[in-house]
């Protein structure tokens, strides 16, 4: 299996959404280069963060988001951001309906249930789980292996926190990734067991 963890860009102070689910400049980094992250050319890094988030990307087999966030992007028209092979959407609902049966996504009900359908996927690829309130009752349920943020240099003041509702304690190790770029701090901490 392969390691599962935790991502998303982040304020300096915590947070990956302001009040109103708005991102704000937290992706800004993803256009402050020049070098296309993916095939759209929309993307832009620096050369510096394509060589750390691009190889990361191309080992991500499924992606755990919560339906919050599937919602939000309307599902991302039944295809899967970045370039992932399955989407695996925790859910209390059943799939919208008049969704395409075709579309790589899995509703699935609880976390546990979430990571091992994403495991179950990815086989020894990445299993992402998006940070926020999911990824906190991920972590909280110790399936987190690692976790990685780009840290951008803002502050909100306010709003949807990275680590969601986690009300306990969780030891990180020292970093083992400390990579400036364009806009942007990368991190990635391993949880200690």
């Amino acid at each position: 299996m392969g390691k599962v963890v935790m991502y998303s860009s982040v304020s300096v102070d915590g947070f990956v959404a302001d009040e109103n689910d708005q991102p704000g400049p937290l992706f800004d980094w993803l256009s402050s280069g020049d070098v296309p992250l993916d095939e759209s050319g929309e993307l832009k890094v620096s050369q510096t963060s394509y060589d750390y988030t691009r190889p990361y990307w191309d080992q991500i087999g499924a992606t755990v988001v919560g339906r919050h966030v599937f919602d939000m992007t309307d599902g991302w028209d039944g295809k899967p951001p970045g370039g992932i092979d399955h989407v695996v959407v925790v859910t209390h609902r059943p799939k919208p309906e008049g969704w395409d049966p075709e579309a790589p996504f899995h509703f699935v009900d609880g976390v546990e249930a979430a990571v091992a359908k994403a495991q179950e996927l990815a086989g020894d690829r990445i299993v992402e789980v998006a940070a926020g309130d999911v990824g906190g009752q991920v972590l909280a349920a110790g399936l987190i292996d690692e976790v990685r943020m780009d840290v951008v240099p803002v502050v909100f003041g306010s709003g949807k926190r990275y680590f969601g509702s986690v009300h306990a304690q969780h030891l990180l190790e020292d970093p083992d990734v400390v990579i400036q770029g364009n806009r942007v701090l990368h991190l990635s901490y391993r949880v200690r067991r």
